[in-house]
């Protein structure tokens, strides 16, 4: 064996890697989806245009299974996800030199495609590493710690880094610079992650490239049509488009509403304290959510919790319709409501983590986890994509209102799914 090679399904190191794996994960996708919706709100981008442009971010998580069979068929996951690493580096340091120009818009969203394309083919290099690496009883027990590190990265981007932005916007009297500044420190601290992994990563037995089919194309077409074949997959893709139908339309609109001067329906807190209360506390308690259940799932399985956890998901909810027909000026008052919130989305989300893992299980679990995480993003970005246009037309409180209604759908979903009783548990 190489240095640091381990046997197929065996774990090497888990700590070592995990945690920054997941964080380098998550921190690419929460600036494209997250953090870009507060600095253009800071730019004065109106809520339609955001919700809509940002939505469409989402279109390379969409179609990476078009191109997931390539990561299984050339090279080894752990090639992929350090070139990748490196090139996501070089992308925010794009944005950095792009924001404070006069066509900001339209160039930060140029680079933010290259950054979401970069992004959405490292994750499937690291989902992939992560099924190759480590046998399904640990898949699933380790699902809370990958999360629990994916939302430290979402704390250090729509927490540290909007706080930073609005430290420095006080400082700077310059919004844009500001903003480059936050940009040109990630750049920085990513590449250096990049470097980390060229060293940390271990080597598994199973990461090489899957025997292909004489032709290329032939190979693409059998890891497609293989997912397509499984069993009730009509039921499967309606779960994977739904499970998040609300939440889909709720998240374009948080980070505005918190925003929002109090006269046209909104908090109308400052960006430093939006990365405090959401950016932060908000993500430590999704955080802790997301470990509570990837500690449940793995004693009880995913059977036995799927509906607990998308009431826990999604009756917190209500704190929304709450926060805009009270707007509160108590910053405590504003935090915990969204902690609740946050909890109960952190833990319920481990379910449709789990389920994936268990639709993808088999020959070819990268492309599968990859096609499976492609549906779920077309489910983020279809109803996201209208979310500012209805808010613009109802007001925040309705629109809230609707959220609640638009979560019919999802039960719907979750009761026509059957789900493996064994899958994940403890042997």
């Amino acid at each position: 064996m190489r240095p640091n090679e381990t046997p197929a399904n065996q774990p090497s190191n888990v700590w070592r890697w995990v945690p920054s794996l997941y964080f380098g994960q998550g921190l690419p996708y929460v600036i494209v989806m997250s953090v870009s919706v507060v600095m253009y709100k800071n730019l004065k981008v109106s809520n339609t245009d955001i919700a809509l442009y940002t939505s469409w971010l989402y279109l390379p998580w969409v179609i990476k299974p078009l191109w997931s069979p390539l990561v299984d068929l050339l090279g080894t996951k752990r090639r992929w996800i350090v070139s990748l690493q490196f090139v996501v580096g070089a992308a925010l340091a794009l944005v950095a030199l792009t924001v404070p120009g006069p066509e900001f818009f339209r160039l930060t969203l140029a680079v933010f495609w290259l950054l979401a394309f970069s992004s959405a083919t490292h994750d499937i290099a690291a989902d992939g590493f992560y099924l190759l690496a480590l046998p399904p009883h640990d898949q699933a027990a380790f699902v809370g710690v990958r999360s629990t590190f994916y939302r430290v990265a979402t704390i250090a981007g729509q927490g540290g880094l909007v706080y930073l932005a609005g430290r420095w916007q006080a400082a700077t009297g310059d919004i844009a610079q500001a903003w480059a500044l936050v940009f040109g420190l990630v750049a920085g601290i990513f590449l250096l992650l990049g470097l980390y992994h060229w060293f940390a990563l271990p080597r598994p037995g199973a990461d090489h490239a899957v025997k292909r089919e004489p032709r290329l194309l032939a190979g693409f077409a059998g890891v497609f049509a293989a997912f397509f074949r499984k069993k009730d997959i009509g039921r499967i893709l309606g779960f994977l488009l739904l499970y998040r139908f609300a939440e889909a339309q709720l998240l374009k609109l948080v980070t505005p509403f918190l925003i929002d001067a109090r006269t046209t329906g909104g908090l109308g807190l400052t960006t430093e304290q939006v990365g405090l209360i959401y950016g932060t506390v908000g993500i430590i308690a999704l955080m802790l959510g997301g470990l509570v259940g990837g500690y449940a799932l793995a004693r009880f399985g995913l059977k036995r919790l799927l509906w607990p956890m998308i009431f826990a998901m999604y009756v917190p909810n209500i704190v929304f319709v709450l926060l805009a027909l009270n707007q509160p000026e108590n910053i405590s008052l504003i935090g915990g409501a969204l902690a609740m919130e946050q909890f109960g989305y952190g833990f319920g989300f481990s379910a449709y983590l789990v389920y994936m893992m268990m639709v993808a299980d088999g020959e070819h679990r990268t492309a599968h986890y990859a096609i499976c995480t492609g549906f779920m993003a077309l489910g983020m970005m279809l109803p996201g994509m209208a979310a500012g246009w209805l808010e613009d037309h109802l007001g925040y409180v309705k629109f809230f209102e609707w959220v609640l209604v638009a979560t019919i759908p999802s039960f719907i979903a979750t009761a026509l799914i059957k789900v493996d009783p064994e899958f994940g548990k403890k042997a």
